[in-house]
């Protein structure tokens, strides 16, 4: 339930077909009123009746006797937090990855708390979302197209919109962490059907958080482009055309980001980009940063020559000539 639930006031329907309701004296004028009694007979079949037609919605039925109240919501929830955190404990013991990636009902309950971000509590979101980035290196997402018995609709796609969804959240802690999880999904090879799909969202948002001036979030943006850009030619391809992707990693590097390994992954992603023949327009842009940190950047100044390199190589380095019976054709 939503935390700004309030629960209106309800009239009482419990009882009010037998003789006392239990709730108060509403009823006693009419049991004094009564004269004509129905029989004994009539009385057990209505009796009957009213009790088959309880007895069926009983437990689910919001006029039901043991219906929760606003501090039994509020109970169950700090259960559900704490089961949460236990949870994610364990996803933190290398012994019970392989047993928590192949528990379909886990994981499903898992993504469908992602999937509630803007109803559920946001200690218990947090716990699922840092169980499935401790899990991420070994999870395959086509669990859920298993024959594995499943408790909830999840497919691989709604588990990838459910990441999405926490990628553009707000809250610094749930993006960081949804891009941190992109990241070590992508690195297996089952998932990237999945994620591909939705490669030009993720590099915008990516991209996106690349500006944001909180050193972690930058962080976890670069190493999640660092392992994206290295799945095949497409992806670079489209990284490069994403606006304002190049500069903003030039920027950290310049900057630079106070974690030197972040700095270094920038570097190798402007490397591998430069590597595709046909992102040189998008690179030669930059081509006298390039130079400026080659001068002043002594610590990523081999890989910087190397990027200037190739964008100032004649096109005959990269491209195989090919050989036909009047010459070569490049």
């Amino acid at each position: 339930m939503p935390k700004d639930h309030t629960k209106p006031p309800r009239v009482r329907t419990l009882g009010v077909n037998t003789t006392l309701s239990g709730f108060g004296l509403e009823n006693i004028g009419k049991v004094y009123s009564d004269t004509a009694t129905p029989s004994n007979d009539e009385s057990k079949k209505e009796d009957s009746t009213i009790t088959k037609k309880r007895s069926a919605g009983f437990l689910l039925d919001e006029e039901g006797l043991f219906n929760m109240d606003d501090e039994g919501r509020t109970e169950r929830q700090q259960c559900a937090v704490a089961a949460s955190n236990i949870i994610r404990n364990f996803s933190f013991m290398p012994e019970n990855e392989t047993i928590m990636v192949q528990h379909r009902h886990c994981l499903e309950t898992i993504f469908q708390c992602l999937e509630d971000q803007n109803t559920e509590d946001d200690e218990l979101i947090t716990n699922m979302l840092e169980t499935l980035v401790n899990l991420a290196p070994v999870l395959d997402l086509r669990i859920f197209s298993s024959s594995k018995p499943s408790f909830i609709q999840m497919t691989e796609k709604s588990a990838v919109h459910a990441i999405m969804g926490m990628l553009a959240s707000s809250v610094k802690a749930w993006h960081c962490a949804a891009a941190e999880l992109i990241g070590r999904l992508i690195i297996n090879p089952d998932n990237e059907s999945f994620l591909l799909p939705v490669i030009s969202q993720i590099y915008k948002r990516l991209v996106d958080l690349l500006s944001v001036p909180a050193f972690d979030a930058q962080a976890a943006a670069v190493s999640a482009l660092y392992n994206v850009s290295e799945v095949n030619m497409d992806c670079r391809l489209k990284l490069a055309c994403e606006r304002w992707a190049i500069d903003r990693l030039l920027k950290i590097v310049k900057a630079p980001h106070p974690v030197p390994e972040v700095c270094r992954k920038a570097t190798v992603i402007l490397e591998s980009l430069v590597s595709e023949p046909q992102n040189k327009m998008h690179l030669l842009v930059h081509e006298n940063t390039f130079a400026e940190i080659l001068t002043t950047e002594g610590k990523y100044s081999d890989t910087f020559a190397r990027i200037l390199y190739e964008l100032t190589a004649r096109p005959s380095n990269k491209v195989t000539s090919g050989q036909a019976i009047w010459g070569n054709i490049n």
